[in-house]
């Protein structure tokens, strides 16, 4: 049996989906086919086992295209990613109250919602870690923000080191081996939400003669030669390495601060893996110098360490890439969802949520029911699916989930 099944879409490009024994449902399967339909896609598209719908374009795809780019297939989460550490800690030094470590954890970084002026999702006054990595980065910043002003008012400076809400979080975890691991999952905030937005915009302006012609509206594109695509690039790069310097700067407020809470000296270099999921840059596939989105996915080259977590009550994987060509060398982001974020709102309950995450000190509100495990798919299901395009080096299961 073949690895992956194909699905062979009309006046389009062959769908390779990884989903053997994972629900996909309907709507995506649609979402997929549409994607397909353009004229720059490269070959096929690969789609890995956490597949459902998304904004713009199916979460879960790796869309490789020709002298061209799809704004929305990359999204507003530019950037969004995982980053890992391995401390030198074992589950014995770690103290017997985890609410205090995963307090310390909240006070360190920055989460939640941005309603006002003054609230705990962006710094007041950005400490000195926030100033350095903001030097890497704001005269890059200024160049992009002096052709397209409205991005002054993004909240650039005061978000970088923050987390975020939704599916963003810090976890304390344990390895098969009891050894502690920090891990979190944030992207580019504000800033790379305003510059997909505006992009967004522009690509479907510039397509407008031409919009009725597309599958969706939302897979307006920038040719290669045109005027926006180089100052797209440009501005996604910027926003991408935004996103790997805010999770960089997060993990060291986290190592601070759980220094502040454990006893026992630790270091937190031992190893560590920073990985975009949604993302485009250019790589060479079938001999042939493309355009990759990953659309809710990750690198997975031959040799190349990636994370796949699962849920606030799942295990989560550290993984080596095995350089499946056929997948565009790429795997799963997660889990992924079965069910909507106001579905499971309205399905479970906070006795649910306490029920389901007995196991690990976090939220257990009304607030964060929609990241409920049960909300997503069964991730080793996910794993077994896409076995050809991973192999698994460390098994990690929480302790401690910090959610915005």
């Amino acid at each position: 049996m073949s690895e992956h099944e194909t699905l062979v879409v009309a006046d389009g490009a062959p769908i390779k989906m990884w989903t053997r024994g994972v629900p996909v449902e309907d709507a995506a399967r649609e979402q997929l086919m549409a994607t397909a339909r353009l004229p720059i896609v490269f070959r096929h598209l690969a789609v890995m086992p956490d597949v459902h719908l998304g904004k713009g374009s199916t979460i879960g795809s790796v869309i490789p295209t020709r002298k061209a780019i799809i704004p929305a297939a990359v999204g507003v989460d530019i950037g969004c990613g995982m980053m890992a550490a391995r401390t030198s800690l074992t589950a014995s030094d770690l103290p017997d109250s985890l609410f205090r470590l995963r307090a310390a954890i909240e006070v360190a970084v920055p989460h939640g919602r941005t309603p006002g002026t003054r609230d705990r999702g962006a710094w007041d006054r950005p400490p000195a870690l926030v100033d350095a990595a903001w030097q890497a980065l704001h005269v890059g910043f200024a160049r992009i923000r002096g052709k397209y002003p409205k991005l002054e008012r993004t909240n650039n400076h005061r978000h970088l080191g923050t987390l975020g809400t939704g599916n963003h979080f810090i976890e304390v975890c344990l390895d098969e081996s009891d050894q502690v691991w920090l891990m979190l999952h944030s992207g580019s905030r504000g800033v790379g939400n305003a510059i997909g937005s505006l992009f967004i915009e522009l690509a479907r302006a510039d397509m407008r003669r031409h919009i009725a012609d597309l599958p969706h509206r939302d897979l307006a594109y920038f040719e290669e030669g045109s005027a926006h695509f180089d100052d797209y690039l440009e501005a996604v790069g910027w926003a991408q390495d935004f996103a790997r310097r805010n999770r960089e700067v997060m993990m060291r407020h986290v190592v601070a601060a759980a220094r502040g809470v454990i006893a026992k000296p630790f270091s937190a270099d031992v190893e560590a893996v920073n990985c975009h999921h949604n993302y485009v840059q250019r790589e060479t596939h079938f001999g042939e110098r493309v355009l990759v989105t990953r659309k809710g996915a990750v690198s997975a080259q031959k040799g190349e360490l990636g994370i796949i977590p699962g849920s606030m009550g799942a295990r989560s994987f550290i993984v080596r890439g095995l350089g499946n060509a056929e997948a565009f060398c790429s795997c799963s982001h997660g889990a992924g969802r079965v069910m909507s974020r106001t579905q499971a709102r309205r399905q479970f309950t906070v006795d649910d949520q306490v029920r389901a995450t007995a196991h690990v000190e976090c939220r257990k509100d009304a607030e964060v029911i929609d990241e409920i495990p049960m909300a997503y798919k069964d991730i080793d299901a996910v794993m077994k699916a896409q076995a050809s395009l991973v192999e698994v080096v460390h098994t990690l299961r929480q302790l401690v989930c910090v959610k915005g």
